[in-house]
């Protein structure tokens, strides 16, 4: 406190995040922890799905914190509103958003669902599905925009009976999705979720109607949690840079704190699609 007190500064960074039982949020958060006490900062979060979005802006007013990250932010974020200047130090991690003025980083979900679309294309996956989100959510948006425009490319445009859109982003609202798109006539022979979740219900799902992965159908998801490796389901997935993202995300934030009026950064990390059981380990074709 006295060393706060001579340098006013807290050492204390904030973290706004939301959906604490998906696993990649779990995942960020240990980075940015572990990364913050090797350079001999303390990290104090809030939940947004809880409220959080007003206090940590607060806190940040307040001196409480040296700076935000925030994991988890829409377009009608309180935060967003309630500290709107360039010069606030606040960084964006997981994801980019075009009108709000801070440092950000992220990958390239864009591409990723375009990396997704060509990978099922290349295969003569022809009939496909996407299993999608919440649309204010900048990366399901991106993800799903980048899988339909690849499927555009090539003249096989997503038919919208094979589309679904999940509000939770839950194992069971994947694997309900799923056995829907299954039931129909005609089923496809490729799922695309936009992420891993979704894709480990969407699995059960499709293995409760009994098909085949991936005789009959692959599934394909995103992020590359923990659980995509486990040998009950080997899910191929487009994988983040998750520690390079927080890397560069904690280092723009204090660059951030020691100088407000610094130019704003903006960045867009490649992603990496990893290959697994649940498209019979068939590589990626350039």
């Amino acid at each position: 406190m006295a060393r706060a007190f001579r340098s006013q500064r807290a050492d204390s960074i904030g973290v706004v995040v939301a959906r604490l039982s998906y696993p990649l949020y779990a995942t960020l958060l240990e980075a940015i922890g572990a990364k913050l006490s090797l350079l001999g900062h303390r990290m104090m979060v809030w939940d947004a799905e809880y409220g959080g979005d007003l206090p940590a802006s607060k806190a940040l007013r307040q001196g409480l914190v040296d700076g935000v990250i925030l994991l988890a932010v829409t377009g009608s974020s309180e935060f967003l509103r309630d500290t709107a200047s360039p010069h606030a130090p606040v960084v964006l991690l997981n994801r980019t958003m075009d009108d709000y003025a801070s440092d950000q980083v992220g990958s390239d979900n864009y591409e990723g669902g375009k990396m997704v679309g060509r990978y099922f294309m290349s295969h003569s996956r022809n009939s496909v599905a996407l299993i999608g989100g919440l649309q204010r959510a900048t990366p399901i948006r991106e993800r799903e925009q980048g899988f339909r425009r690849s499927l555009m490319e090539t003249d096989c445009p997503l038919n919208e009976k094979n589309y679904r859109r999940s509000e939770t982003f839950t194992y069971e609202s994947g694997r309900e999705a799923a056995r829907q798109i299954m039931q129909q006539e005609n089923a496809p022979d490729a799922i695309f979720c936009v992420n891993d979740m979704l894709a480990l219900g969407a699995m059960d799902g499709v293995r409760s109607l009994g098909f085949r992965i991936p005789h009959d159908v692959w599934v394909v998801g995103y992020d590359d949690i923990e659980l995509a490796s486990w040998s009950a389901y080997e899910l191929t997935t487009v994988r983040q840079p998750i520690q390079v993202m927080v890397d560069e995300a904690v280092s723009l934030l204090l660059a951030k704190i020691e100088n407000p009026h610094k130019p704003l950064v903006r960045l867009k990390l490649s992603n990496q699609l990893v290959v697994r059981n649940s498209t019979n380990g068939s590589p990626l074709i350039s």
